[in-house]
């Protein structure tokens, strides 16, 4: 399985982004896609998370600004990331979990005061 993400950038506060990640191999069902964050110094943390059958997942910080989607015909999972903050900065990884733990290559996210 090999997990594409998309997305990441530059943005001031109070802006917004959207990644987007796809999915593609023998993906086990049931899965739950997601996003993790890392930012400089710190663990790896859950950001928000979806399964096959829509149950949803977020961190406290970013209830009510983040939203993630999933197609679960395509394959593929968004984060939309509104009224973004500078402590979003970090390196956001796509994760999908179903039977193995999959991680697509990390996409910066940089949120500038």
């Amino acid at each position: 399985v090999q997990l594409q993400a998309s997305g990441g950038g530059l943005v001031q506060a109070g802006g917004s982004l959207r990644l987007s990640c796809a999915a593609s191999g023998s993906i086990f069902s049931p899965n739950i896609m997601g996003w993790y964050r890392q930012a400089p110094g710190k663990m790896r943390e859950l950001v928000a998370t979806m399964t096959n059958s829509g149950g949803t997942t977020y961190v406290d910080s970013v209830k009510g600004r983040f939203t993630i989607s999933r197609d679960n015909g395509k394959n593929t999972a968004a984060l939309q990331m509104n009224s973004l903050k500078p402590e979003d900065t970090a390196v956001y990884y796509c994760n999908l979990r179903g039977g193995v733990n999959y991680w697509g290559k990390g996409t910066l996210v940089t949120v500038s005061s």
